[in-house]
């Protein structure tokens, strides 16, 4: 994976103690660079962790988020309780090049970022993703050579299109039109693909077919482990999505509604996030 000469990274210094953060610009299929972070972890006891016996949990964000945003940082700290972490930011988000296609090319920057895990010299891998991010990591599982161990969607959506909510519906126009687009750039510092305004709905991508559904996704993940964890306070996807997507699932699928829980990362509270943690250690084998 081509990918620039990675350099020292820490957003506080000492922070990690289980060896040196690096940040770097992976390369996608695509040809898409996209910003990345690589964090080893606590150390345990003072011993620096091994790559080969512990996990690493790569973490997508949602829309409009990036590797370097606040809950996202916050999600990274938990999460290196229990192993190593990638955080990187989507296409179109950050310092990443290309726009974003919510949720369709997205498969490309966290397969690019699985790799990078891989590399590293982890053996175990498992895929943390919130909304938009919840949707990729689903789909990434299901369209094969994935190399995620374990699976945890939160917030997810079940399908696409959906506009029925308030915050869907300006989402919706966010992406769709010209104006709303202008206000992703500056306003959300989020730049995203012109095609995604082509009517009709089935050429929202560019592209007939449209990409496979969450919901369609879910199915061929099995056997890898999958935790789906939903909040029944969201206010963009009610709770008949996490509860299609683990009907999906079947017996080989977990759902947690969460009471009192909001909308992805920046509502997640840390005792869920090592919750979290604890279930994809025990899982991801």
């Amino acid at each position: 994976m081509a990918r620039s000469t990675s350099r020292p990274y820490s957003e506080t210094p000492g922070a990690t103690n289980g060896g040196t953060p690096l940040r770097t610009f992976l390369r996608t299929a695509d040809g898409v660079r996209i910003d990345s972070v690589y964090d080893p972890g606590n150390a345990v006891r003072g011993i620096p962790r091994e790559p080969s016996r512990d996990p690493v949990f790569v973490v997508a964000h949602g829309f409009t988020g990036s590797a370097d945003r606040p809950h996202v940082r916050r999600a990274a700290r938990a999460f290196a309780r229990y192993g190593a972490v990638v955080t990187f930011s989507f296409r179109g988000h950050g310092a990443s090049g290309g726009r974003s296609t919510v949720g369709d090319r997205e498969v490309l920057d966290l397969a690019a970022a699985v790799a990078w895990a891989r590399e590293r010299g982890h053996a175990r891998v498992v895929t943390v993703g919130f909304s938009m991010g919840g949707s990729v990591v689903l789909r990434h599982a299901a369209l094969g050579d994935a190399g995620a161990d374990a699976v945890v969607s939160v917030s997810a959506p079940a399908r696409w299109f959906y506009r029925g909510t308030a915050p869907m519906r300006r989402l919706h126009w966010l992406v769709t039109r010209p104006s709303g687009r202008l206000v992703g750039r500056y306003g959300l510092r989020t730049r995203i693909h012109r095609r995604l305004g082509a009517p009709p709905a089935r050429r929202a991508w560019g592209r007939d077919p449209v990409p496979l559904s969450p919901v369609e996704a879910v199915p061929r993940i099995a056997p890898t482990p999958l935790l789906i964890v939903h909040g029944d306070s969201d206010a963009y996807f009610p709770l008949d999505h996490p509860r299609m997507l683990a009907a999906a699932a079947g017996e080989h699928g977990e759902l947690w509604i969460e009471p009192g829980m909001g909308h992805a990362e920046n509502a997640a509270p840390e005792g869920l996030l090592h919750r979290i943690g604890d279930w994809a250690v025990a899982r991801a084998g």
